[in-house]
């Protein structure tokens, strides 16, 4: 079964720093009849925190704040109609003013709480050492590729390939003028990958190469047939700690957190009256 109270909490985690950010600068992009169309306005649009709007495109940036205008517009019409004295405009009115309040407290009180957390790197040192085997990096391989779109295609190349006196120089060349892919005008350079980068039937065939040589049959994938260099490969290897530290840190503040209201919720659960209707 899904855990929903974690579920809850870690939402509630995420949308910290998009809730301070918020707090401390609702920047104004437009006005309509004197009222803001603000950053806050704008995120409810755009539904996802992890969407920075000043960095889309001009246009597509005016897309939204012309929504927003529209929007604003139509809400004003409405305000002068009877709509506003309806019993029912009232209750939901009250109703959602309530729900308003309790999300935006909960929300600044969340944020606030967040502060209280604090990863030493003494604590992740520690946590690194105790769990190295989950910061274990696989093979890595360093390639280049030329696709096609037949397997005649692909056979003429490595036979082309296979009579040529400096393999890769040859194999530069051909992917160059013969690639179908995006890589080609790079002489077919994916630079290093892990396996799981690419699709299984590429990576099966990359990993039974030696450095220096080429694949003996075309490669066939869901975008056609690949024709493989292996240029250089490293063997699995273990992460340092410099490398995970910060992304390190980053997780065990979240799960910190995320016990802190774990344990508030628990304790709130024992005093409160709670009925399922």
């Amino acid at each position: 079964m899904l855990n929903y109270k974690k579920i809850l909490l870690s939402t509630l985690v995420a949308g910290v720093l998009a809730t301070s950010s918020y707090a401390k600068e609702d920047k104004v992009y437009a006005t309509v009849n004197g009222d803001s169309i603000k950053a806050s306005d704008i995120a409810v649009v755009l539904k996802d925190p992890r969407i920075n709007f000043d960095s889309l495109p001009k246009e597509n940036q005016k897309q939204v704040i012309d929504q927003l205008i529209d929007r604003k517009l139509l809400a004003n019409n409405a305000l002068k109609t009877d709509i506003v004295k309806s019993a029912d405009y009232k209750t939901t009115l009250e109703n959602t003013i309530q729900t308003l309040k309790e999300d935006l407290a909960l929300q600044m009180w969340v944020a606030n709480m967040s502060k209280n957390v604090k990863v030493t790197d003494d604590d992740a040192k520690k946590f690194y050492e105790e769990n190295k085997a989950n910061f274990k990096k696989p093979e890595q391989y360093r390639a280049r590729h030329i696709l096609l779109k037949t397997e005649q295609e692909a056979k003429d190349i490595i036979s082309e390939l296979q009579k040529a006196k400096n393999l890769k120089d040859t194999f530069i060349i051909l992917a160059k003028e013969k690639s179908t892919g995006p890589s080609g005008k790079n002489g077919g350079d994916l630079d290093w990958f892990f396996a799981k980068q690419m699709v299984p039937e590429f990576s099966l065939a990359t990993s039974f190469l030696k450095v220096g040589t080429i694949t003996k049959n075309p490669v066939k994938t869901q975008f056609g047939y690949h024709v493989i260099y292996l240029e250089d490969k490293k063997p699995a290897s273990e992460s340092t700690y410099e490398e995970v530290k910060d992304n390190l840190k980053q997780m065990l503040g979240q799960e910190q957190f995320k016990k802190m209201l774990e344990d508030i919720v628990s304790k709130e659960k024992k005093s409160a009256k709670i009925i399922y209707k």
